[in-house]
């Protein structure tokens, strides 16, 4: 089940999705999505790249611009309540769409969250490792921090950005499978929910709301 990384060539689009790449993802029952951030602080950090990877390998790269506000097309499609959308850290990626673009992601499914309820023989549940015991790969990482704001991406970047997508609807079908062995789809089904509540909370800057 091993998949080329050569073998995905995305197109990259300025500031939102191409109407011809919206009607293609919008036939799809699922998409995969990952960002990519100047940081981890949505109220400081730029998001500035939205990666969306379709079940035919299809992969549109988006770059969002500086002091950008809306993504019409990319709301539509990600507000969309019958496309499922797989994430992996769902809860940073909702939060930076949220606070830079204002897009509510709607029907999330959490590769990390999933990991975490079904995969409890680890304690590691990063798509690096979730990648290497599925399918036998290693993924090269490196160009996770680096300057993803700059106007032109290198090829190291491009590859990197199409590779973290590639994988992510084979590994929600995966996992999926674990959860109903496991008796835990009901649990992450209700977890995969509550993000949009989590979401709120880290833009409200509200913390351990649960604890004393």
């Amino acid at each position: 089940m091993t998949q080329k990384r050569s073998t995905i060539k995305p197109v990259v689009f300025q500031s939102d999705l191409s109407e011809e790449f919206f009607d293609a993802f919008r036939k799809d029952d699922r998409l995969s999505v990952d960002c990519e951030m100047m940081g981890l602080n949505p109220r400081r950090d730029r998001l500035c790249v939205v990666q969306i990877c379709d079940s035919k390998n299809k992969v549109a790269l988006v770059q969002i611009l500086q002091g950008q506000t809306e993504a019409k097309l990319l709301q539509k499609l990600f507000e969309e309540t019958e496309i499922q959308k797989i994430f992996h850290f769902a809860r940073m990626d909702m939060t930076f769409l949220r606070a830079r673009l204002g897009i509510k992601v709607k029907n999330v499914f959490c590769t990390k969250i999933a990991s975490k309820l079904v995969r409890t023989y680890t304690d590691k549940h990063g798509l690096k490792e979730l990648i290497r015991e599925f399918f036998e790969e290693n993924i090269d990482k490196k160009n996770q921090s680096s300057d993803w704001g700059k106007k032109i991406l290198t090829k190291d970047q491009l590859e990197y950005a199409s590779g973290d997508v590639r994988f992510l609807i084979s590994i929600e079908n995966i996992l999926t499978e674990m959860l109903h062995r496991e008796n835990r789809i009901e649990m992450a089904t209700k977890a995969f929910q509550f993000l949009e509540t989590i979401v709120e909370l880290d833009l409200l800057e509200i913390q351990n709301l649960f604890e004393h």
